[in-house]
């Protein structure tokens, strides 16, 4: 047997997530043998990301979250890195590589800013579980937020979208959170501040935003937000750089000569 060159001083690794043992694997306290045959792949994402399975009406609000995020098309930066990856002959890994790293402030990073201001907002006041009294507390915060930021001239995270009026997964996932009861007050910020927003500029939730509050209400961290969002979009990116690899020419251009403008 070859020797284990990766060594660490004994016990110098602690986790929680997952305990190996021969002939057995236990993730979060549940054998993983018992998973295979009774949770769906998005509880096992709940479990490894909150130590827990989510309940019946979380493990569909969290399903929906991940289904919405599951891809946009060739439009965003993310898909197009993908593919020019994948076309240069380069290997799958490489091109997920590419393409995540592609993630940041303008692409996919309005989730988490998103979560830390809905979260930041709803921790900042005394909810009592009466609605007469916590919708006030609610509709006051959706005002704040919105002198804050649009007021100002500034962007709320996770509204507005370049290509949809109306983003249809973020008008979907809302609609399912009403009519399903999933509504916690992080939802009720988000759709308060929504009516704001769209009365005064016409402008809505995109899935981000929606997301979002649908994950606050959840329990998930800010920090787990992108995470979730790569999770939801993993295999719409594979889809696209094994198409690009199936189908399309090799090497695929980003631009002809005659498009590029030299200024030296």
């Amino acid at each position: 047997m070859q020797e284990n060159n990766f060594k660490v001083n004994p016990k110098s690794l602690k986790t929680a997530v997952t305990r190996v043992e021969k002939d057995k694997i236990v993730t979060r306290g549940y054998n993983q043998r018992d998973l295979i045959e009774k949770i769906r792949y998005s509880d096992m994402v709940f479990l490894l990301l909150k130590g827990r399975l989510p309940s019946i009406k979380e493990s569909r609000i969290f399903n929906h979250v991940l289904v919405s995020f599951c891809d946009h098309g060739a439009t965003p930066p993310s898909t197009q890195t993908a593919r020019l990856i994948t076309s240069s002959g380069s290997p799958l890994n490489s091109a997920m590589s590419g393409a995540l790293l592609s993630f940041g402030n303008r692409h996919a990073g309005a989730i988490e800013k998103a979560m830390e201001l809905y979260q930041s907002k709803i921790n900042s006041v005394h909810l009592i579980d009466d609605p007469s009294i916590d919708n006030k507390q609610i509709a006051g915060l959706a005002i704040e937020i919105y002198n804050e930021y649009v007021v100002k001239g500034k962007k709320i995270p996770g509204f507005g979208h370049r290509y949809h009026d109306v983003d249809p997964r973020a008008d979907k996932l809302m609609e399912i959170a009403v009519n399903k009861g999933y509504i916690g007050p992080h939802i009720k910020l988000a759709l308060a501040l929504q009516d704001l927003v769209n009365d005064k500029k016409h402008i809505k939730l995109n899935v981000d935003g929606a997301n979002a509050a649908i994950l606050s209400d959840l329990g998930f961290d800010p920090q787990l937000g992108l995470g979730i969002f790569m999770i939801g979009r993993l295999p719409g990116l594979i889809a696209h750089a094994y198409e690009e690899q199936m189908d399309e020419d090799e090497f695929r251009r980003f631009c002809d000569l005659e498009d590029i403008e030299y200024m030296g």
